[in-house]
């Protein structure tokens, strides 16, 4: 649960310095750098490398990719209902429909379900073949439509093939029958751990409340869909249609129900989406998830 206490702890030290004027308005632009080509391949190379796979487990790690389907077709469709701009539906996408699988639901699978091997191992399966992957191909190929306006094949295929955490995915898989050096192995826990403290401190840079303005009705759209209808759907595809039950639907129903992911939310700002958006996606959606989580914690009990 410490690693939970960081998140709000982080993004209020980016709001502290914003207002201290201690940092230039391209200190967020830097960090986000950072972490997409360091940060974020270092954690996917040190989780994916020791990943157990198992054919039962097709339903938790095919999780992420149905939300973000689910979450690309509900935003797509509603924001042309709504006349959103090709930027407010990317941010949307890449906020709302990628869960924050990691750094806030392994903590919370721990201070809920217990730090055994297997729970703990289910919710990086989750998140490595998950989430990661869905961000790494169909992320980016929703940030380059988003922010180009318009289908490049090429350009989509070059923002794909030149991600960094793809290549770092794919260096995993091909390092699997290898161990690590033990040096290796502290340099990347190293390297991976600023992930969360960065990119909070990069929101809380950029976290203006003033922004809400304007933005209400895609943010309130945004945070239902990714604190409860999406969880919801994935409770009712596990439980009445594949009879999906147990401790592997409760996990993976709970991790469907963390707040906005934070690697999605900074390839978003990468490709320049509606940047005030997407920091009050994270800004409010994570500590809201705190006050969510325990309810479909209660909820999930009976499946």
């Amino acid at each position: 649960m410490v690693q939970v206490g960081l998140l709000p702890i982080c993004m209020l030290f980016g709001i502290l310095l914003r207002r201290s004027g201690r940092m230039k308005t391209d200190t967020p632009s830097i960090l986000n750098a950072f972490i997409i080509h360091v940060s974020l391949p270092a954690v996917t190379l040190l989780h994916v490398h020791d990943l157990v796979m198992d054919a039962s487990l097709v339903y938790p790690v095919s999780m992420a990719w149905i939300l973000f389907t689910v979450g690309l077709v509900f935003f797509v469709l509603l924001g042309r209902w709504a006349k959103w701009s090709p930027q407010t539906i990317g941010a949307l996408i890449l906020t709302a429909a990628l869960a924050n699988t990691s750094f806030l639901g392994l903590p919370m699978i721990g201070a809920f379900y217990g730090n055994s091997q297997g729970e703990l191992g289910l919710g990086i399966l989750i998140d490595q073949l998950g989430t990661y992957m869905v961000l790494s191909t169909l992320g980016i190929m929703v940030a380059a439509v988003c922010s180009q306006g318009s289908f490049s094949p090429i350009g989509i295929a070059k923002k794909i093939v030149t991600f960094t955490p793809l290549h770092a995915l794919l260096l995993a898989y091909l390092l699997r029958p290898y161990d690590y050096p033990a040096a290796v192995v502290v340099l990347l826990e190293i390297l991976g751990a600023t992930l969360t403290p960065l990119a909070l401190i990069s929101i809380g840079l950029q976290l203006q409340f003033a922004e809400l303005k304007g933005k209400l009705a895609p943010l309130a759209t945004g945070l239902g869909f990714k604190l409860l209808l999406g969880p919801a759907l994935i409770l009712v595809l596990l439980t009445e249609v594949l009879g999906v039950g147990g401790r592997v639907a409760q996990i993976t129903v709970f991790e469907a129900a963390m707040g906005p992911q934070i690697g999605g939310s900074i390839v978003a700002l990468k490709h320049g989406l509606d940047r005030p958006l997407v920091i009050l996606m994270v800004g409010i959606g994570i500590p809201l998830s705190f006050a969510t989580l325990p309810l479909w914690w209660f909820l999930l009990q009976g499946v």
